[in-house]
């Protein structure tokens, strides 16, 4: 007992260094500590069934070379959201879901009773400016143009009496028979009267044809008229949504009676696509983008269509990176991974998709670019 506690600094010492070489000679003799354990590899490698009626979408993908990715069904273009630029009531709907419109078909109408008075002011107002303008071209009323004409011939044939009194004045002046003073009354009387035909010919010409500053002002207020009548219209005309392309109506997001005020894709009215063409725009990842072309033999599937296949050829490919549009939610999924669209045109046979619907996209795989 003495001997241990003389030496238990050292024991303890030698027990350490022990346990030290016995640590370093397990490490070297060990795997790495990153390698699997085959206990762990055996239960990676099992595999269990798909409950249910649920399948896997990526299990039917064909034998060669393709590249893959999910994407959606769409039109010929994206959908168009048909939006009010003006807030307001609905009056009516015109159209119902599944309906293939025209451009310029009427969908929808907003309450519109004071933009519709308005309207009709602005074209009372209009019809008053022409009716100003022709006035003021074609002069006085008949009667007063009658009128005038009558007091141009007065003031004609007192001008032309005025000058015959003159004449006979002057020759009696030349025998004695009238004075100086006589004569120069005679004279201004004449000039007077002649005067006043002249005047009396312009007042009557006048009332035929308007003075030029007052037709010009009268056309001036009818030009303002116009423009008045037509922002009014144009003002009743944005309550009236019409179809902005030939396509189909997919979804209508309100009824009649509901308030509606513009603000962004939600609050579209319509959603409309051209449905004569369907395409799959899918997410093609990063790393194979060098091997896909415009050209490329593609097809899709469609979970619920075991089996069938719609074939396509690439028309697009998109010209920037971003993120993924289609997610499955599966734990394996990489969602940090950069994306870039590519567009399938799809065969005739597509016309049983529906624009919306989530797909499986295939695009023939070429040599890196």
């Amino acid at each position: 007992m003495r001997f241990l506690k003389k030496n238990f600094g050292s024991i303890r010492l030698f027990a350490m260094m022990a346990f030290m070489l016995f640590a370093v000679a397990r490490a070297a003799s060990s795997q790495p500590a990153t390698a699997p354990r085959a206990g762990d590899v055996r239960n990676a490698a099992r595999t269990e069934a798909i409950p249910g009626n649920a399948r896997d979408v990526q299990l039917a993908r064909p034998a060669g070379e393709w590249i893959g990715g999910f994407g959606i069904v769409e039109g010929a273009q994206p959908d168009t959201r048909v939006a009010p630029p003006l807030p307001g009531r609905i009056a009516a709907i015109h159209v119902h879901e599944g309906d293939r419109v025209t451009a310029g078909t009427l969908l929808v109408e907003l309450e519109s009773a004071t933009e519709q008075a308005s309207l009709a002011a602005a074209e009372a107002d209009v019809a008053v400016s022409e009716a100003q303008l022709v006035r003021t071209q074609r002069g006085a009323r008949p009667e007063d143009q009658r009128a005038l004409g009558t007091d141009a011939q007065a003031a004609h044939a007192r001008a032309q009496l005025s000058a015959g009194v003159l004449e006979r004045l002057q020759a009696a002046a030349q025998g004695g028979g009238a004075t100086v003073d006589e004569v120069e009354r005679a004279r201004r009387t004449a000039d007077s009267d002649r005067l006043s035909a002249l005047a009396a010919d312009a007042r009557e010409q006048s009332s035929r044809t308007g003075r030029h500053e007052d037709i010009v002002v009268a056309h001036a207020q009818l030009q303002a008229a116009i423009a008045r009548r037509n922002q009014a219209r144009a003002t009743l005309d944005r309550l009236r949504i019409v179809a902005p392309l030939d396509g189909q109506v997919l979804q209508l997001r309100y009824r009649v009676g509901e308030y509606v005020a513009p603000g962004g894709a939600s609050d579209a009215l319509v959603t409309m696509s051209d449905t004569r063409v369907h395409r799959a725009r899918i997410d093609v990842d990063e790393r194979d983008i060098p091997r896909v072309a415009v050209g490329a033999r593609a097809l899709v599937t469609v979970e619920g269509r075991e089996g069938r296949r719609f074939e396509g050829r690439v028309v697009d490919v998109g010209r920037r990176m971003g993120r993924k549009n289609i997610r499955t939610d599966e734990p394996t999924e990489r969602i940090d991974t950069r994306i870039l669209e590519v567009v399938i045109e799809l065969g005739d046979d597509a016309s049983a998709l529906v624009v919306g619907q989530r797909v499986m996209g295939y695009v023939a795989a070429g040599p890196a670019s």
